[in-house]
């Protein structure tokens, strides 16, 4: 298979059995046109160093502007929810960031480790009484759903909604396309109220303190204030779900990286970057397009085509990682690309590990008979190349 010759289904390849599909494409070449994930074309580069250059190279942009016709362009968005920092470049991007960035900075994070490790003790305290839970439902989705939301002030009644929403975004049904138009109409529904009620009832919460920045200073657009608070709600949430899942998992398949985890609470940090790593929650980063045509492994790529960088290939990648199939706590050199590189690198990340870490330490040492309650065999992951994670994961205590 060359670089350059395209493959008619990547769904048969990548979704059944991800990794053996992107370990024959990153052997077979660098860079792959292949059939995106709406049935238009991408170009998928597949090796870690490419990878991680194309992540901060300027000449790769977010912004849809620069998106040719005819190529994959990622989530169809109302214009009050496309201006948000997934489809922005400099300087908007820039100044956007720096308004939200000091909401995540990891000495604000910390100040949440103890509201979020009661919380999953509050989650746990539910369960417990069965011996058995699903653990997706039970505990990986609603701990970061309800951090995420009441750091944004989003009430209580609407938070089963979002997660129905979010699921239609992210496992779009591609014989039900509805399903997805009616979950943006309703985001946008429900963000547009929450924006007004909170314009007249402000809380201590991050989307108050937004409004009032755009309200006096003017340096949010309105749709960029929408906009922001949706891509913190949808990227705050589903990908912490799934790495909390993956990583369950993972240790529950490795018992003997459980057990040196449960032998040693030091490998919690490690383990966390692990999980991202071996089984993360975003297989392609958000896709890019070319300003100019410019040459990737080797390959060239024409202006304004997409390119889809597979973290879940470069992760895997021997060239990179010694033995990198293994899921191995005590990995010391874990460069993973699973949170970003460059200016993209995820706001969100200082709160992602804290959640994960807290996660998983307290699961662990509620539950030291945890097990898997059914075959692994039998666990499904959500047909999807944008998102990583699973249906469900019922355990037993």
């Amino acid at each position: 298979m060359s670089s350059t010759e395209p493959i008619a289904d990547p769904a048969a390849l990548l979704l059944a059995d991800p990794y053996a599909g992107y370990a024959a494409l990153r052997q077979a070449g660098p860079v792959h046109r292949i059939t995106g994930p709406d049935g238009l074309p991408v170009w998928l580069v597949t090796r870690y160093a490419d990878v991680r250059a194309a992540l901060a190279d300027p000449r790769l942009a977010l912004d849809k502007r620069h998106a040719r016709p005819g190529n994959y362009r990622g989530l169809a968005l109302p214009p009050a929810l496309e201006a948000n920092l997934l489809n922005m470049d400099p300087p908007d991007h820039t100044r956007i960031r720096r308004l939200v960035g000091q909401a995540f900075t990891p000495r604000r994070v910390a100040q949440l480790r103890t509201p979020v490790e009661l919380l999953a003790e509050e989650l746990l305290d539910a369960v417990a009484p069965h011996g058995r839970a699903e653990l997706i439902a039970d505990y990986a989705a609603p701990l970061p759903i309800t951090v995420i939301c009441d750091l944004l002030g989003v009430p209580q009644d609407a938070r089963p909604d979002f997660r129905s929403w979010t699921d239609a975004l992210v496992a779009p049904d591609r014989s039900r396309p509805e399903e997805a138009k009616a979950a943006v109409v309703s985001l946008l529904r429900f963000l547009t109220g929450l924006i007004a009620r909170k314009r007249t009832e402000p809380g201590d919460d991050l989307l108050s303190d937004l409004i009032a920045v755009r309200d006096a200073g003017d340096r949010l657009s309105e749709d960029e204030l929408t906009s922001l608070a949706f891509v913190i709600l949808f990227a705050g949430y589903e990908n912490t779900v799934h790495l909390i899942g993956n990583g369950v998992l993972a240790l529950l398949r490795h018992p003997e990286q459980l057990a040196a985890l449960r032998a040693d609470p030091a490998l919690l940090g490690p383990a966390v970057e692990e999980i991202a790593r071996f089984d993360g929650p975003v297989p392609v980063a958000i896709r890019r397009f070319p300003l100019e045509d410019l040459t990737i492994g080797g390959v060239p790529v024409p202006a304004g085509e997409t390119v889809l960088l597979a973290l879940a290939s470069a992760h895997r990648d021997p060239a990179r990682f010694a033995d990198p199939d293994r899921f191995d706590l005590h990995r010391t050199d874990n460069a993973h690309l699973a949170l970003g590189h460059g200016i993209h690198y995820c706001l969100g990340a200082p709160l992602a590990r804290l959640e994960t870490e807290v996660a998983l330490t307290a699961l662990l040492r509620r539950f030291p008979r945890l097990a898997l309650d059914v075959p692994a065999e039998q666990l499904r992951h959500r047909p999807s190349l944008r998102a990583r994670g699973l249906l469900a994961l019922p355990v037993r205590f």
